[in-house]
């Protein structure tokens, strides 16, 4: 599976990553279904509280007025724009899931009540250059994980 980060969200994380230096920071991912296996990123939320060197704790209250905003924007077409999951940034470490961050994602994909196919995990940071670099897990329900790709765009569309 292909994540499309275009050049907005990915400018907005930037900057956020910066203004929270070595403290954590994350949001929720809301997206398009764009083509076969690809997804781009529509809309995300910063969540700038929360976080600490090592750690985040996403706010679940901080999710629901820009997830209902985002269905209304869209008409509610489901099958095209939805949820996609989560992201949050390792400023201080390598951006892949850690066994806590683990855990949380499986939660949530196998929660009935979130009735997800698929969920997934977006981690990000700013290397030495100040560009922004991340990866990208999907989580199924049942346990079943698996590697993506993060694409992010530039100005052109491409990578």
């Amino acid at each position: 599976m292909q994540i499309l980060l275009p050049p907005e969200p990915a400018q907005r994380l930037s900057a956020a990553l910066v203004r929270a230096g070595t403290r954590e920071i994350g949001g929720i991912l809301m997206g398009e279904h764009f083509s076969e296996h690809v997804f781009r990123v529509k809309d995300l939320t910063i969540q700038p509280h929360g976080g600490r060197f090592a750690s985040f704790v996403r706010a679940v209250q901080n999710m629901l007025a820009p997830l209902t905003q985002f269905f209304e924007v869209t008409n509610h077409d489901y099958t095209r724009f939805n949820y996609l999951g989560e992201w949050h940034s390792h400023p201080s470490f390598v951006p892949q899931p850690s066994g806590q961050d683990r855990v949380t994602m499986r939660g949530i994909v196998d929660d009935p009540e979130v009735g997800a196919n698929f969920i997934i995990l977006m981690i990000v940071k700013l290397n030495r250059t100040g560009r922004l670099e991340g990866s990208v897990t999907i989580f199924q329900p049942g346990g079943v994980e698996y590697v993506g790709e993060l694409v992010i765009e530039n100005t052109n569309g491409q990578a």
